[in-house]
């Protein structure tokens, strides 16, 4: 099993925008009366387009999913959160907080994927929305796929009963965790302040608000050989913990990120990464500001037996 992969899905954005529900429980999503929706909409496009014209270029396999027009999706650019997909060839659609995203299920996309890949075995935990339970996929988990483990802080999107079921299905051990922002506030999103590399993690410690939480995480990286490069919490707020690490077809590995959370990186940080893994960043400005979501929110893994 390995950690990266050199296919990826990512979803164009037809009515991206700034999304009232999800801001509720989303500290990283800004309000900006001064951009037209027009205007957000064309930006995100253009920012998304460039972001998979730069993976491509370093043969990085982007399989890319159209929006459907109706009904309305503002965060579709953000596919990861409802559904995984994996290299014993199943397919998992997970239980969304918001209401408005549950329509990001698309069956389009899901035939897009089948048309292309093998799919053996579904698993639905989609009807906990019935019940008030959520687990966002990616978004929710960080996934040790070597060594099985779903590292998760636990937030109104993470719910741990979910976070346990989701670990037997798949037989990965759970390491779950309280995280908070500089404000004492949940963090939404596991994935936000957290990003797991092959050989090393990119982590916001100071968000562990229990010292034996801090100790157990850095105990477990350092036993399964991660170096941590740690980040701040301002860091963190320019999407530094936002990143996922991918292959190409020539075997290199690459740690995606924004630009703006590349800039937000120091001299030293970006020399300890290099030392494990080259790095791409685009530009994606808006979608960060208005969808409280970054890079790797934008790009789900397929594991799965390409046909």
């Amino acid at each position: 099993m390995s950690q990266t992969t050199s296919h990826i899905l990512m979803v164009r954005p037809a009515h991206f925008g700034f999304n009232e529900e999800t801001a509720e429980s989303n500290a990283f999503q800004q309000r900006d009366a001064t951009r037209s929706i027009p205007e957000i909409q064309e930006r995100a496009k253009k920012e998304f387009n460039n972001f998979v014209r730069k993976l491509r270029r370093r043969a990085i396999n982007v399989v890319v999913a159209n929006d459907t027009k109706s009904p309305v999706k503002t965060d579709a650019v953000f596919p990861n959160n409802w559904i995984t997909l994996h290299d014993d060839g199943t397919m998992i659609f997970y239980p969304m907080n918001a209401l408005s995203r549950r329509a990001e299920r698309n069956p389009k996309i899901i035939d897009l994927i089948r048309k292309k890949f093998e799919v053996s075995h579904e698993l639905h935990l989609e009807h906990y929305e019935e019940t008030g339970k959520f687990l966002e996929g990616t978004g929710s988990m960080i996934l040790d796929r070597v060594h099985k483990i779903a590292y998760a802080c636990i937030s109104p999107r993470t719910d741990i009963d979910l976070l346990d079921e989701f670990c037997e299905a798949m037989h990965f051990k759970r390491v779950a965790f309280t995280a908070v922002d500089e404000n004492g506030k949940d963090i939404y999103h596991t994935n936000v302040m957290m990003a797991l590399a092959e050989t090393f993690v990119v982590i916001c410690l100071a968000a562990l608000i229990k010292e034996e939480e801090r100790l157990m995480l850095v105990k477990q990286f350092e036993t399964t050989d991660k170096e941590i490069i740690e980040i701040s919490f301002a860091q963190m707020n320019n999407f530094a913990g936002n990143m996922l690490q991918v292959r190409n077809d020539f075997g290199e590995t690459f740690l995606v990120m924004s630009t703006q959370a590349f800039k937000s990186l120091n001299k030293t940080q970006i020399a300890h990464i290099e030392r494990h893994t080259q790095i791409i960043h685009a530009d994606i400005s808006t979608i960060e500001k208005f969808g409280g979501g970054s890079a790797r929110c934008m790009m789900a893994e397929i594991f799965l037996k390409k046909k």
